[in-house]
């Protein structure tokens, strides 16, 4: 049973833009992205920032499916995107989101993005239990 909804499009120069800041740019990355996330879109190279505005998307769309905003008990990390080899993008709960989630009744997560060189787009589908 379809549980929730979410959706969101991040504009990939923007996110660019964030982890290029001299200042700022590897806080950001380092409390946006996880380890695994950050491999992913450095070994992407060409399309590396796609990539990253991608995962920006799928984390904001997650949130929104989860009816939740980020805080103090859930942070960006608490979402990741994970890319099997050979396998579609997948939606990975860590922390108090996971725990959110089962509270909802959610089992499972269904992802799709897509971008372009300028927009990135993400579609969550929360499934479950209600």
């Amino acid at each position: 049973m379809i549980i929730a909804i979410g959706i969101d499009l991040a504009e990939v120069e923007r996110i660019k833009s964030a982890l290029e800041n001299p200042v700022t740019g590897t806080r950001f990355r380092n409390r946006v992205y996880t380890e695994g996330e950050q491999r992913y879109c450095e070994s992407r190279r060409a399309g590396k920032y796609q990539s990253y505005a991608a995962r920006f998307a799928a984390k904001e769309a997650t949130m929104k499916a989860l009816g939740h905003g980020w805080g103090p008990y859930v942070g960006w990390l608490d979402v990741e995107v994970m890319r099997r080899r050979g396998a579609r993008p997948e939606i990975l709960l860590h922390g108090k989101a996971k725990d959110y989630a089962a509270s909802l009744g959610i089992t499972r997560f269904h992802l799709a993005l897509t971008h372009t060189t300028t927009l990135a787009e993400a579609q969550v589908i929360a499934e479950g239990v209600s």
